[in-house]
């Protein structure tokens, strides 16, 4: 009986927090779909439902190119995503199997700079990138791309600490069977290694993609008012403004949705891949 009264309190607890954690999501999809437009309303679920806020964050361009930003942000996630994640990997594998001077004082130089936010360094970075000739013309996405890889990376404190960790898991047997058998080290990594990491990977791949996806700090300070290289957080942060909020309230919702569904992809294509590999791979 005890346990029963228990379990109820758990469940009623958890759904309260359920109900919670989902109601400002709801509010945000039941507003995206909302015709009348305007911020000071008195209800909640929509009189009318309408699809013309999303068709006017791809129709009405003029002020707020909904499009190009998305367009934007998605080409330089991708490419910090790719980058960053072979950065950390081969970083976390260095870390993990090999041996070498200074070692340990690098790691330890990592931890103690991933304790500080990555925001702290920005007007030096733009600084650094400005000196570069990177903040100006189509250049500026190449900055983004090295600035979101270079903190996925370094600001790899806890990023490439994670992937180590997993990868110390791995038996050293493997590897010194391998490398007994003639394999390189990149063969070792590539063949052996990643193959029993997936879930490690998928993780890196996850967070690097989403580093870039919803930052706002670094590219309005190295972007600033240069709106064709606009991405979409900074985008949704001035149809809030007071010039703007009354008419695009409601595609701001819309957009708010929008860009949740590339990473709601990312992560079902990703998921399968949450499988430990490790199980059957050393027998004894």
């Amino acid at each position: 009986m005890k346990r029963k009264v228990k379990n109820i309190i758990i469940h009623v607890i958890l759904a309260i927090l359920a109900v919670i954690w989902l109601f400002p999501i709801f509010w945000v999809v039941m507003t995206s779909f909302r015709k009348e437009s305007g911020v000071n309303i008195n209800y909640f679920f929509p009189k009318e439902l309408t699809f013309d806020n999303y068709t006017r964050l791809f129709t009405d361009t003029q002020v707020i190119n909904f499009p190009r930003m998305f367009v934007n942000t998605l080409i330089i996630s991708i490419f910090s995503c790719i980058i960053a994640t072979i950065f950390v990997l081969c970083t976390s594998y260095c870390m993990s199997r090999l041996r070498f001077k200074m070692r340990k004082p690098f790691m330890n130089l990592a931890m103690i700079l991933g304790l500080f936010p990555a925001f702290m360094s920005m007007v030096a970075v733009y600084f650094i990138l400005k000196l570069a000739g990177l903040t100006e013309g189509g250049l500026i996405r190449v900055a983004l791309v090295l600035v979101y890889s270079a903190g996925a990376g370094a600001g790899a404190g806890a990023g490439f600490y994670i992937a180590k960790g997993f990868f110390d898991t791995v038996p050293k047997s493997l590897t010194e069977a391998a490398i007994l058998d003639g394999c390189t080290q990149f063969q070792v990594f590539y063949k052996i290694i990643c193959p029993l990491s997936k879930p490690i990977i998928v993780y890196t791949i996850l967070t690097s993609f989403l580093g870039p996806w919803l930052d706002f700090i670094f590219v309005k300070v190295i972007v600033g008012a240069k709106d064709e290289y606009w991405t979409v957080s900074v985008g949704l942060y001035n149809m809030l403004e007071r010039e703007f909020i009354q008419k695009w309230y409601t595609s701001w919702a819309a957009g708010a949705v929008l860009v949740s569904i590339p990473i709601a992809i990312l992560f079902l294509i990703m998921q399968r891949f949450y499988v430990d590999g490790m199980s059957g791979a050393v027998k004894g």
